[in-house]
């Protein structure tokens, strides 16, 4: 039987004067899931993701990577299996850098990071032209461009390829196309659900975007005052419609 990447097991965040934000949450992520989160603000989304990352302690219960317990596991050796891409496009890459720099220092998550030498072959050069190509944003005529004067969709999609450059066993997208406008989200969006389906990615993503909730991965899931209040994959995922969720954010 195939083991879970992630498991939560009756996960509680408490913070302030006893606020719940997560209230024994339960949660098993597959390999090869790829699931949508839903949830009004408040609902415990970014909580979720804190937890799962290392950011923020649970109050009780328990995290485990592959069977193994990780909750008290520092957020910084978390990275050694899992990445993540915040809403702003500034948070995940080194302005004064170039794009291919960028790369090269992403090719280091999860170990020591030193750029002794910066230089670049043309072998390494390709190799980056090719993949920032498959963004459809032209950042791959940008790779001697400094990440700092890149536009915000081409910043964020840097930022995407930095956290799969070194394939993550579980990458989380909280809400990577919110700051975006629409077209630029659109086009994002498309690139990322073919980077994550062409390479096996098992991914989570935060999104408020109920179309995209619905169109893209094989899971859904809504959170609601802490707690997953619905999650369904495949054929159930597919059979939902817009005013199915409404529902959970109307009640």
């Amino acid at each position: 039987m195939t083991k879970p990447v992630i498991t939560l097991k009756d996960a509680t965040v408490t913070v302030g004067n006893q606020t719940e934000i997560l209230k024994q949450l339960n949660l098993e992520i597959y390999p090869g899931d790829f699931i949508t989160v839903l949830g009004t603000n408040g609902a415990g989304k970014s909580t979720l993701f804190n937890a799962i990352s290392g950011d923020l302690a649970l109050s009780s219960g328990t995290v485990y990577h592959q069977g193994k317990d990780i909750t008290n596991l520092p957020a910084v050796k978390r990275t050694a299996f899992l990445a993540r891409v915040f809403q702003d496009p500034k948070m995940g890459t080194a302005p004064r850098m170039t794009v291919a720099e960028n790369l090269l220092l992403a090719e280091k998550r999860g170990s020591r990071r030193t750029l002794k030498n910066r230089h670049l072959s043309n072998q390494k050069l390709d190799f980056y032209h090719n993949i920032t190509e498959k963004m459809g944003n032209n950042l791959e005529d940008r790779l001697q461009t400094a990440a700092g004067s890149l536009s915000g969709g081409q910043r964020q999609a840097l930022s995407f390829l930095m956290a799969i450059q070194v394939k993550p066993e579980l990458l989380l997208l909280d809400e990577h196309t919110a700051a975006l406008d629409p077209k630029t989200s659109a086009q994002l969006m498309d690139a990322t659900n073919h980077q994550v389906i062409d390479n096996n990615l098992t991914a989570l993503m935060i999104t408020h975007n109920l179309a995209d909730a619905l169109t893209y991965g094989n899971r859904l899931i809504v959170l609601n005052a802490g707690k997953i209040v619905l999650d369904v994959k495949d054929q159930e995922k597919k059979d939902l419609s817009e005013e199915d969720l409404l529902e959970y954010f109307v009640h």
